[in-house]
């Protein structure tokens, strides 16, 4: 009889930030896993995700850490930042910040996709309930008692209280006993009567809590005060960040005083290179616990009177718009900032007469509370498992001891599956309570609690690709996997459904993530591209072989622009037989392709990879594109013929033939020939708008402006039936080329091509290919600001767009403005070093057209007549003759 295995259960108690960016992974990680699991989250709050934190509506209340570095996901720092583009702020970049209202819908948002994501393999429970109290079961597992009576049985529990409650311990007995003070201005209802009228307000303490209530609490007519020891507000984010910097060498594990003078000796680097102390500040986040760590306790104790309220004001700082409404605010003096404590309160028939340390007395309608977080956790929870011995008090007394996550009890043990993360372990980790560090302990804590459970598949003979290469899924995937790569070798439609469709079957198989990264990059699927790296480096760091984490490498390095070249070279030397990355490699109609500066690399990698392949006929398509590319056009018509032989589907085929017919001059058979493959078999194939670009090639080539103008509206017209990155390359360059070569007269739809272009791309062109079709259509629209913009991203960008483009985009500049002797001498310098962008001869063309267009408006009719001569003598068209003729007339 086989054994029934009763899924895992984990209780996450507190459905905060912490909590749901616990379940988060928890979700995410056992579905690639396909690790049944039944999450229980257990929060009274009536929504995840906002907890304390997140849950004002406030409009003033903005994140202290701009969007770019509030994702959910380590791996995937933009995700915040793509979630607000998509949730009505298109506009948004990494370096704004965005309210905390919005970032509490974001958190929930991510936790509802998780679980969708997840149906099948995780059950999610929600209970709206308070646990009180936590006891041990005989078989090892946890029982939470909850506040309506009722009980939980968990073998995992994972504590995300958030930070604990602030004691007051501060305030006089009268002061607590008085209906003016507010202990916890964030409970719901705890403003409304400070915000009802308008007597002045104390606020005790200084930080980002004192903050987003005085400008809550802020209007005419009213102070409010502010006070804590050290007087300190905290420091605004700069509204221009200086660039990154690198973190000191010199933190090795040392004393506080030598740790406290190599601190200064960086930040003083720091204002001397970047006038600004910040990045050294910030450099030092990753070093953080591991510093805190090294020091002794009477270090740490010393660290925190000395120069606890100095870090903090310095390390959590305000937003720059917050910043600037603090400061009208106080210049307005209707904010005050004062040094001392509270030393006596007496109430006079409602006001409250508050007298400091420094003698100074106020009379205010409210005390209010913002001393944030208490040291000790004090809820009836927390207090059940301190008077068990389950856990005992963190360093300093500060939150509770842990070990990576798993609390400790009395005796210094481990053995209890009890975990926390974020502020409960403040006293290990000192930083630890913002969302950069909470999101990589939820990721850890996720790995930690699922490892144990994850069963390791017996061996058996593994499903394989259409190219005899195994794959590390089950059969049902591989098979979807298979269908979408036969797809990309076509060049047929529907390959980003099958790869979907794919990692919808299986989301731990890496390759199927990282073959729709790939799409996404190169050929503008509508893919999350960072998001399915992200899914793609996971899946290869748990279940993937060499093969596969080889090719996830690549596609990784292709999208950040770091090497993706070289690696993609290693990666075929190593596995030559790897269609999908043979594919990535020859820059065709599909794909970019490597792009060094002889620009043989596809050549020969496509020789050398033939054994592999043993005439196959995707192989020879390729080779057929590469051959007509060095100029041996009948060798490549013969391959080409060859495999549309064995497979008359093939995109690659027809368009190495397209290729053959326009380079050799014949233009009339090959617009026949094309037109009638477009019409029949071309049918399904997934880029027919460049089929169709290539038809119109040879009819701008014979010199028939009626024809070039009908195709365009038939097959090109953007928005209509061609969008995206296709309508740049193929439908943006046409009309400029029509319109250089006096082909297209009237009004130039440029316009219509850019509005079907995502702003992204526009701005931040990923490849140099891309960036180069940008830079035509901007120049067809005579956008002189989008190209300045454009090239202020290629100087930033890789080392082909700082090379090629930001020169390009010069060019093309001095050409709308009409200063067409520098955009040919411009244009003349780049043709050498073109091929660099990648894509074909053909596509490339459109700049020594451009430089053309430039020496003819330049009155330099002479070196315009020599570049005729030199196209004419490459291929025979009717236009160039004609337009030859005009020079010499």
């Amino acid at each position: 009889m086989t054994e029934v295995r009763e899924p895992h259960t984990v209780a996450v108690v507190g459905a905060g930030a912490a909590g749901t960016l616990t379940a988060v992974q928890l979700c995410e990680t056992a579905t690639r896993r396909r690790t049944p699991l039944d999450l229980v989250l257990l929060d009274p709050a009536p929504e995840a995700g906002r907890g304390t934190a997140y849950a004002t509506r406030d409009p003033r209340h903005r994140l202290n850490v701009p969007a770019g570095g509030m994702s959910c996901y380590p791996d995937d720092p933009g995700h915040f930042t793509r979630w607000l583009c998509r949730h009505g702020e298109p506009a948004v970049t990494g370096a704004d910040f965005a309210t905390r209202y919005r970032f509490g819908a974001y958190l929930a948002d991510t936790l509802a996709q998780a679980i969708v994501r997840a149906q099948g393999t995780v059950s999610v429970r929600r209970l709206r309930n308070r646990a009180e109290t936590c006891t041990d079961t005989p078989d090892g597992r946890v029982e939470l008692h909850l506040a309506d009576g009722g009980h939980l049985t968990a073998d995992s529990v994972v504590l995300a209280t958030g930070p604990a409650a602030p004691s007051a311990g501060w305030a006089p007995p009268a002061l607590r006993a008085s209906d003016r003070f507010v202990a916890e201005p964030w409970r719901t209802g705890a403003l409304d009567g400070p915000c009802s009228d308008t007597a002045d307000v104390l606020l005790v303490g200084t930080g980002l809590t004192a903050v987003d209530l005085a400008l809550t609490l802020d209007r005419p007519g009213r102070t409010v005060h502010a006070l804590s020891r050290s007087g300190l507000l905290p420091q605004p984010h700069a509204l221009t960040p200086a660039g990154p910097m690198a973190s000191p060498t010199d933190l090795d594990d040392t004393s506080l005083g030598r740790l406290r003078r190599a601190v200064y000796r960086h930040i003083s680097r720091s204002v001397r290179t970047h006038g600004d102390w910040r990045p050294a500040l910030d450099s030092l986040r990753p070093h953080t616990a591991r510093l805190w760590h090294s020091l002794t306790p009477e270090d740490r104790a010393e660290f925190l009177a000395r120069e606890g309220a100095l870090w903090n004001t310095h390390r959590h700082r305000m937003a720059p718009a917050t910043a600037e409404s603090v400061s009208r605010a106080r210049t307005a003096r209707r904010l005050g900032v004062h040094t001392g404590t509270v030393t006596d309160v007496v109430e006079q028939d409602g006001p409250l007469l508050v007298t400091l340390s420094n003698g100074r007395t106020l009379h205010v309608g409210w005390v209010i509370d913002c001393t944030g977080p208490g040291r000790h956790l004090d809820d009836p929870l927390w207090r059940s498992l301190f008077a068990s011995g389950a856990v005992v008090p963190g360093p300093l007394g500060m939150g509770v001891a842990t070990r990576e996550g798993r609390l400790l009890d009395a005796e210094g043990r481990a053995d209890r599956p009890l975990f926390t993360l974020g502020a409960p372990r403040r006293g290990e980790l000192w930083e630890t309570t913002a969302i950069p560090e909470i999101r990589v302990q939820a990721a850890a804590l996720a790995r930690e609690l699922l490892t144990p459970l994850t069963r390791t598949p017996r061996p058996s003979r593994r499903p394989v690709d259409g190219h005899g290469l195994a794959l590390t899924t089950h059969a049902e995937a591989a098979a979807a996997y298979r269908g979408g790569l036969e797809r990309v070798l076509k060049v047929r439609a529907g390959a980003e459904d099958a790869f979907a469709r794919t990692v919808a079957l299986d989301p731990g198989f890496a390759l199927g993530h990282a073959a729709l990264a790939l799409l996404g990059h190169e050929c503008g699927a509508a893919v999350d591209v960072p998001r399915a790296l992200a899914e793609a480096g996971r899946c290869a760091r748990e279940r993937a072989d060499d093969r596969e984490r080889s090719f996830v490498d690549v596609v990784t390095r292709r999208v950040h622009g770091d090497e993706g070249d070289t690696a993609l070279v290693r990666h075929l030397d190593a596995y030559p037989a790897d269609a999908l990355a043979l594919a990535a490699a020859v820059p065709t109609i599909a794909f970019s392709g490597v792009t060094d500066l002889d620009g043989d690399h596809a050549l020969r990698l496509v020789e050398r990879t033939s054994p592999a392949h043993d005439g196959h006929w995707f192989h020879t398509s390729l080779l057929a594109f590469l051959r007509q590319e060095q100029g041996r056009l009948h060798e490549a018509g013969e391959l080409a013929h060859r495999a549309l032989a064995s497979e008359p589907a093939s995109g690659h085929a027809v368009h190495a033939l397209a290729h053959v017919h326009y380079e050799s001059g014949a233009h009339e058979a090959g617009r026949d020939w094309l037109d009638g493959w477009v019409s029949g078999q071309g049918r399904g194939a997934v880029h027919r708008a460049h089929f169709s670009w290539h038809i119109a090639l040879h009819e701008l080539a014979l010199d028939d402006p009626a024809a070039v103008r009908r195709r365009w509206f038939a097959q090109l017209a953007p928005g209509r039936v061609v969008t995206g990155v296709r309508a740049l390359v193929d439908s943006g360059s046409l009309l400029w080329r029509a319109r250089l070569s006096d082909s297209w007269r009237g009004e130039l739809p440029a316009s219509d091509v850019l509005d079907t272009v995502a702003r992204d791309v526009l701005e931040r062109p990923a490849t140099a290919f891309t960036a180069l079709h940008v830079a035509v259509a901007l120049a067809a629209a005579g956008d002189l600001p989008a190209l300045h913009r454009l090239r202020d991203h290629a100087l930033g960008a890789d080392e082909v767009q700082r090379e090629v483009i930001v020169p390009l985009c010069e060019a093309f500049a001095a050409l709308v403005e009409e200063r067409f002797h520098e955009a040919a001498r411009g244009l003349d310098a780049l043709l050498p070093v073109l091929r660099r962008v990648g894509g074909s001869a053909a596509q490339r063309e459109v700049v020594e057209e451009t430089l053309l267009y430039a020496l003819v408006s330049a009155g330099r009719c002479d070196a315009a007549r020599r570049l005729l001569d030199a196209r004419l003598d490459r291929k025979e068209a009717p236009r160039d003759r004609r337009m030859r003729a005009g020079l010499v007339a």
